[in-house]
């Protein structure tokens, strides 16, 4: 009896070691160990200070996180297509993966104007909690599915400057005839107020400034414009940032691709994204403004207010655009409402806590 057990569990030994030596059979669980290569477009400069560096960044979050299973090769704007086609291509699958601004996309559709920066909106903080936990991510990813992309936030600037100009601005009446980098529904408000907004890539700002192409460019603050030099085209640098109070960058990808996935290496995506959302916003906090102190130390250059008058024209007939914008079509009209009743909400909530705190201290 004994040896019969002896032998019977020698048999299930073997048994096993052989169906553990055996090449795994095809199918989902086999194809997931297969490392996985995509590419990632983007609109900025290769490995540009914040922007560039922020892309690769996740693509080397994500390959470490995963791995090595899932690596990510990342494309400056105009490596493997142009800056601002970056939604095509991710969109048709020319590349898996692209970082970018989705108020680049309002021929698409206007309302991707909305997860992105808003004149006299949302800030960084303010915007990370509608996307997060009031239900932007959600309008955000439907309304991204029919163009077959999955959207994360990926990055935020938190509020930029109002721009570098080559003469003052001391009324509205210089805005008049103003040449000047603006995109998405900045460029709108300057156009109602008699400029003329133009929408350039990052790269090409420096020697359209320098040459007179444009008068004036918003780019993004201290950190990026110093590193681009605009300061010695333009003398003048303008804030608050009404245009962009708290941009956030995206990362889209190919919907197929990532439903191809397996379920861990999307989560991977999914926190790596968040990861640099969060960082990126506090790698601009601490380079603004070490380069607002090389600026003013340095090159004695002095950031001005722009004049009360400008801002307000400038908040009126903001308010005016976007109302209008949101009136388009029904789903940027929904877009529109759950971002004005959580902008609404937060403003409530920051008159007795942030803007209070900030006044006291």
């Amino acid at each position: 009896m004994e040896r019969r057990r002896f032998v019977a569990a020698t048999a299930i030994t073997a048994g096993a070691l052989a169906a553990c030596s055996r090449p795994p059979t095809a199918g989902p669980a086999a194809a997931s160990t297969q490392p996985i290569h995509w590419k990632m477009v983007t609109s900025w400069p290769a490995n540009f200070p914040g922007l560039g560096a922020g892309a690769a960044r996740l693509a080397e979050m994500i390959g470490k996180m995963s791995g090595g299973r899932l690596t990510v090769k990342v494309f400056g704007g105009g490596e493997l297509v142009p800056p601002f086609e970056v939604f095509d291509a991710v969109s048709q699958g020319t590349a898996e993966m692209g970082h970018s601004g989705a108020y680049y996309w309002k021929g698409k559709a206007e309302a991707a104007q909305f997860f992105c920066a808003v004149p006299f909106g949302m800030n960084a903080q303010e915007m990370n909690g509608w996307l997060y936990h009031g239900g932007g991510m959600e309008l955000w990813r439907e309304l991204y599915a029919k163009f077959n992309l999955v959207p994360f936030a990926a990055g935020n600037t938190g509020v930029q400057c109002a721009g570098w100009f080559r003469k003052e601005i001391n009324s509205v009446a210089d805005l008049q005839g103003l040449k000047m980098r603006i995109p998405g529904l900045g460029g709108e408000v300057l156009q109602r107020l008699g400029g003329s907004p133009v929408n350039i890539p990052g790269a090409e700002l420096f020697t359209a400034l320098q040459t007179g192409a444009i008068d004036a460019t918003e780019w993004v603050g201290p950190y990026n414009d110093l590193a681009f030099g605009l300061h010695t085209v333009a003398q003048h640098c303008y804030y608050p940032g009404w245009q962009e109070p708290g941009p956030t960058l995206e990362c889209m990808v190919n919907k197929t691709a990532f439903d191809a996935l397996p379920a861990d290496l999307q989560a991977i995506v999914e926190a790596a994204a968040r990861a640099t959302n969060d960082d990126m916003l506090a790698d601009y906090t601490t380079q603004n403004q070490r380069a607002l102190q090389t600026l003013e130390s340095e090159h004695g250059i002095s950031l001005k207010p722009l004049p009360d008058d400008v801002i307000a024209a400038l908040r009126t007939t903001s308010q005016a655009v976007i109302e209008e914008i949101a009136r388009k079509d029904e789903f940027t009209q929904r877009v529109y409402d759950s971002y004005r009743t959580y902008l609404e909400g937060a403003k409530r909530w920051h008159r007795v806590s942030e803007m209070a705190y900030y006044a006291a201290r």
